[in-house]
């Protein structure tokens, strides 16, 4: 897909793109061509583009996506030879103004999506339990009188409200160019008034931004959510509605690039919903009653798993790892510091015909695992003791594949030496089977000190995804690969666990650290290397 393509100008198969965890990129991309037979796979960094004729209800089993946008357009980011304010004004107008038929086929394909699941899942519904046609008839009669309500308390005014603040920004940017900004300002004030006078749409939208670099520098996230907004509302008359709207616009405006999308599955327009629900029934309001007999369903990112009760490692980083972990039917997988069962309940939801036991030391931890894998029905496929990490109850090499998160943060930390650790996963695992960690920099250092790594990184062989954001096959090294001078050396300096190979080593962001997914296989008599991680790089809007 070219940088300055509208994204949905013109009618065909819908263009996607989710967000994903810094470092989860290949991952996301090796699953929308697996899941969803998706096409014209790209990344950016924090993204991944495709097109799929996929309906929801598969979109909606992403597992390692963080949200999902029905792509509007993509382009280069806006350009001004400086940065001011009138300029880059006019560009973001331009997003609107330039190419409205990208505008329109999106909303009509967000239309037919919606639709389409709807319908589905309402026919699921009534196959499943007739008593719920009842139900879904008063959801959508409370979600019109809630819509109207809110309508008319609402004024667009108010769901833009205008921030006078030119003559404070050129006295503290000591701007020349004073007197004629605030024309602009008045000129956008003019616009909000002529909008308002626009006639009632047939929906209500919101805007939501992101902002960077040079456009950042000039305007707030939230002004550019004025400005687009108003340009919105004069280009298709549409009404803005912070609150509750019915569509919600995702911009994200940087140095690299101009990403405009519909999110498809949203968490806070229900949140708001279900407050006002709430408070209606506070009141005790006619509206308020039904409510509370007839609650409306929220939707959820997908990152926010609806069967985990207690959350732990996230969701995605702990797919992503047993993504590595090659579970096959039958197998057994241990995950030897299991916590509060993240890494099995993933595991368990995808790969179902499999054994797993979870260990861990922590009676707390035992304890919110036992919830989790309860909520998710999952006891008859997980089986959870207390037994310490070094002192495994299980005969040597039984076990298929072990997935663990070595703890490193401040409330759980590893006391004990890591290589003893290892060597203990190593005894229970069988020849051929895989071990995937997720460990924090001192930890992939220790272990790096088992000798030097053997997969450079980023080189052709092993990176994910190429300059032109096309997905390559993640590598696997093996022992037998190695050079015969490699061999020799690799036996006279074999560590404790010597059997274990490293294949394949990721960073990903945890929030305010990093950490590395490290794939491990046993072989006969074979060093551990540990390969530098995939670091992924922004395709930069490549074709």
């Amino acid at each position: 897909m070219e940088p300055g393509d509208a994204g949905l100008g013109t009618k065909g198969p819908p263009r996607f793109f989710c967000t994903a965890g810094r470092g989860l990129e290949p991952f996301l991309m090796r699953e929308v061509r697996e899941r969803l037979a998706a096409t014209q796979v790209e990344y950016m960094s924090g993204k991944v583009f495709f097109i799929t004729c996929s309906n929801l209800s598969m979109i909606k089993k992403l597992k390692s996506a963080e949200r999902v946008f029905l792509l509007i357009k993509k382009q280069f980011p806006l350009t001004a030879s400086s940065p001011s304010k009138g300029k880059i004004l006019h560009e973001m107008r331009r997003l609107i103004s330039d190419d409205p038929g990208s505008w329109l086929n999106a909303i009509s394909l967000w239309k037919s999506l919606l639709e389409t699941d709807a319908q589905k899942e309402k026919l699921s519904q009534s196959i499943s339990n007739p008593l719920k046609r009842k139900v879904d008839e008063n959801e959508q009669v409370i979600s019109k009188k809630l819509k109207v309500e809110v309508q008319k308390n609402e004024e667009i005014q108010q769901a833009f409200p205008l921030v006078k603040q030119v003559e404070e920004s050129a006295l503290e940017q000591g701007d020349s160019n004073a007197g004629r900004e605030h024309l602009q300002e008045k000129e956008l004030e003019d616009e909000v008034e002529e909008a308002a006078d626009a006639p009632s749409p047939a929906f209500t939208f919101r805007v939501s931004c992101r902002c960077s670099g040079t456009v950042a520098k000039v305007f707030t996230a939230q002004e550019v959510g004025k400005i687009i907004g108003i340009a919105l509302m004069k280009q298709f008359g549409w009404k803005a509605d912070l609150r509750t709207p019915d569509l919600e616009i995702f911009i994200h405006l940087n140095d690299v690039y101009s990403v405009l999308g519909i999110p498809l599955f949203s968490l806070e327009n229900r949140i708001a919903m279900r407050q006002r629900m709430e408070c209606e029934v506070m009141q005790g309001t006619l509206l308020g009653k039904i409510c509370s007999i007839f609650p409306i369903k929220m939707r959820v990112p997908l990152a926010s798993r609806t069967y985990i009760q207690m959350a732990g490692l996230r969701s995605t980083i702990a797919w992503a790892m047993a993504s590595l972990a090659e579970i096959k039917a039958g197998a057994l997988v241990l995950d030897p510091m299991c916590g509060l069962g993240t890494i099995l309940l993933e595991a368990a939801k995808e790969w179902p015909n499999v054994y797993y036991v979870g260990t861990d030391v922590s009676d707390s931890q035992l304890l919110g695992a036992q919830g989790n894998v309860k909520a998710a029905n999952l006891q008859d496929r997980i089986e959870l003791l207390k037994v310490s990490v070094v002192d495994l109850p299980l005969p040597s090499e039984c076990v298929d594949s072990i997935i663990s998160d070595i703890p490193f943060g401040k409330k759980f930390k590893l006391g004990k030496d890591i290589t003893s650790i290892l060597q203990e996963m190593e005894r229970v695992l069988r020849v051929g089977g895989t071990i995937v960690l997720l460990l924090s920099e001192d930890h992939r250092r220790c272990l790096q000190d088992c000798g030097e790594s053997s997969v450079p990184q980023n080189s052709p062989g092993n990176h994910p995804a190429n300059h032109e954001g096309k997905e390559n096959t993640i590598p696997s090294e093996t022992a037998s690969s190695l050079g015969e001078a490699s061999k020799q050396e690799s036996l006279d300096k074999m560590p404790p666990f010597g059997s274990l190979v490293a294949v394949e080593c990721y960073k990903v962001s945890l929030g305010k650290t990093d950490a590395f997914i490290c794939k491990y296989k046993k072989s006969q008599a074979a060093r551990c290397y540990l390969p530098e991680p995939h670091c992924v790089q922004s395709s930069l809007l490549a074709s």
